[in-house]
């Protein structure tokens, strides 16, 4: 039944890449559309002018709109909040009525103009790949913090003129040039493409190459002689390749990487580029740079699976209310699974290296008790509130979609591989996926499991039910047992004299020591600290900040203490039994005499 269906899939990918390769609604181009100048007068008080011609369609007021969160990043971030002085004006100079109507609108009296003007100020001081920042050297802008749109659900085409400040000699983004063909002038086929198109303005250092045709290229932003660009484009490169040679062709037309090297960190997917951030450090040093390009890698493979194949309540967007969905933990968790993984397919990162890599994603998911609390679909629905806003419980009462998610892809790609013998993968499932509800359409809750099920030949609901409906624990048994690997025992695991250990988080602050974090199940969660209690002393002798550790090092596991504590500037007596640190358990190798089999499994999953 698969093998028949494979044609007709294939058929499907030709079809949607076609459909997708020109960006933009038809019935937008029936409208006049929405034009602005952003200008940067004064680029070192971090200030954007915006002056938008807004088409008035006959009506004698418009509502102006400006977005409250931006795609890929699930939380209401209020935007509206760094808008400044809105005034609105006839072409030729009348002052126009405007009036605040909610906290991100602004209604226009348009007095019978056929367009109208409206100028702004946006505060641009937030380094963030959903914010923007302006600054003496650069501008980095995205739509939804910076475009106020007309508050209503016609599309329309958006043209954006950028007037570089001086001594910039770029403006670069995914847009296409405006038809007039002037210098820094873009448009956008409607708001959505606006949004989805980060724009800088700058002197960044360029690194174009062609993948199959297609043009792409990495822009960077501040490398100070200390980034090796040709380097590392040659590296991303080699990720673009394999993610070509994973899906077989490309969703978009042209793919632009916006690197900037502003000591921030971060990603953030768009249709056909991303925004990252990192130090200009990063090359220099192994792990930090193939955690740079496992995010590089993250966010292209975005732009098949999320970009274009998503939930269906991800699209089209209400840009002024949360839109929920279950199924983060598929989008954002299996993309997490496939970023490093395509880092190691392109011969970049070791075995070893994409191992512990691997390791790290399931250390963090088993040592977070709140994996036993929220199961990863709600932690999905639950990120508007939860995920983008953690507090210091966070980790006893929640999980991350990313973390458990990359889990799930790799328990499921295993599964996959050997209900068909090694013939399918999860590869497969999410190609048929793209085939069937890419594009307009989308998917809903259960399609994406019953693509994976058809493709297994095996019913896999309890299977799913179990990992991202419950919180049951994951079973890595047949996994490890498919691909020959195991988890490596703790060397320090049982040995007499273990150190003592009471399991909480502590930070510095004005001199003092403050417990930051208390995890569910260690010795002083049970003990009673609670976050923010500042530690004085341990059987009545004072520990200084500096000295915590070391004294920790002269009891051991068993021993029973009384910690001094300030709660509140009230002293208090906490009874204390040391425990010992939980092994570092979750550490895979390959067994030490796999069989041929696993040997040839884990060759045809990680080359």
């Amino acid at each position: 039944m698969i093998r028949s269906r494979r044609p007709l899939l294939a058929f499907a990918i030709v079809t949607v890449v076609l459909l997708s390769a020109g960006r933009g609604n038809p019935s937008a181009q029936s409208l006049d559309p929405l034009s602005y100048t952003v200008r940067f007068p004064a680029p070192a008080t971090h200030y954007a002018e915006v002056e938008a011609v807004v088409p008035v369609d006959g009506r004698p007021a418009i509502e102006l709109m400006m977005a409250a969160w931006t795609p890929g990043s699930y939380l209401i971030r209020e935007y509206a909040r760094h808008v400044e002085a809105v005034r609105a004006a006839t072409l030729d100079g009348r002052p126009l009525a405007v009036a605040k109507s909610s906290k991100n609108r602004w209604r226009v009296e348009t007095a019978g103009a056929d367009r109208v003007s409206v100028t702004y100020r946006v505060y641009c001081r937030e380094m963030s790949v959903r914010t923007n920042w302006v600054e003496a050297d650069f501008a980095m802008l995205n739509g939804a913090p910076t475009f106020l749109t007309l508050a209503d659900s016609a599309p329309r085409a958006h043209d954006v003129r950028i007037e570089p400040a001086p001594g910039w000699s770029e403006t670069v983004t995914a847009l296409p040039p405006a038809p007039d063909g002037r210098p820094h002038s873009f448009r956008a086929a409607d708001f959505d493409t606006l949004v989805d198109s980060p724009i800088i303005a700058g002197s960044p250092s360029t690194y174009a190459f062609t993948v199959e045709g297609t043009p792409h290229a990495l822009v960077n932003v501040g490398e100070g002689g200390v980034w090796e660009g040709p380097a590392s484009a040659a590296d991303v490169e080699r990720i673009v390749r394999e993610q070509h040679r994973t899906w077989g062709f490309f969703p978009y037309e042209r793919y632009l990487f916006l690197n900037m090297l502003v000591e921030a960190g971060g990603g953030l997917e768009h249709r056909d580029s991303t925004l990252l951030m990192t130090s200009r450090w990063t090359t220099r040093d192994r792990g930090r740079y193939l955690r740079w390009l496992g995010t590089v890698s993250h966010e292209l493979f975005h732009a098949w699976n999320v970009k274009q194949l998503r939930p269906a309540a991800l699209g089209p967007f209400d840009y002024e209310r949360e839109v929920f969905t279950p199924s983060l933990w598929m989008v954002e968790g299996l993309t997490s699974y496939y970023g490093p993984l395509a880092v190691h397919r392109a011969g970049i990162s070791t075995r070893e290296e994409f191992l512990d890599a691997l390791s790290g994603q399931i250390e963090t998911l088993q040592t977070t008790p709140g994996r036993l609390v929220q199961p990863v679909a709600d932690a999905s629905y639950d990120a508007w509130i939860k995920y983008y806003r953690p507090n210091e419980n966070s980790p006893n009462t929640t999980i991350s979609y990313y973390t458990k998610g990359a889990v799930i892809g790799f328990l499921l790609d295993a599964l996959l591989r050997e209900a068909t013998d090694g013939r399918r993968s999860l590869d497969d499932v999410l190609k048929a996926a793209y085939a069937r509800y890419s594009g307009v359409r989308g998917f809903r809750p259960g399609e994406f499991e019953a693509v994976a099920s058809e493709v297994a030949g095996l019913d896999l609901d309890d299977w799913f039910d179990r990992a991202i409906r419950s919180t049951d624990e994951l079973d890595y048994e047949p996994a490890l047992e498919w691909y020959g690997l195991e988890f490596a025992p703790d060397a320090e695991t049982g040995a007499e004299g273990a150190p003592a250990w009471l399991g909480l988080d502590t930070r510095v602050d004005r001199g003092r020591l403050l417990v930051a974090g208390v995890r569910r199940g260690t010795p002083g969660y049970e003990a009673g600290f609670n976050v923010g209690d500042e530690i004085l002393a341990i059987d009545d002798y004072r520990v200084l900040p500096e000295a915590w550790e070391r004294r920790l090092g002269l009891y051991g596991a068993g021993d029973e203490v009384a910690v001094l504590i300030a709660r509140r500037e009230r002293l208090v007596r906490l009874d204390a039994r040391f425990g010992e640190r939980p092994p570092a358990r979750w550490r895979l190798q390959p067994v030490a005499s796999p069989s041929a089999a696993q040997k040839g499994r884990l060759d045809a999953w990680l080359d």
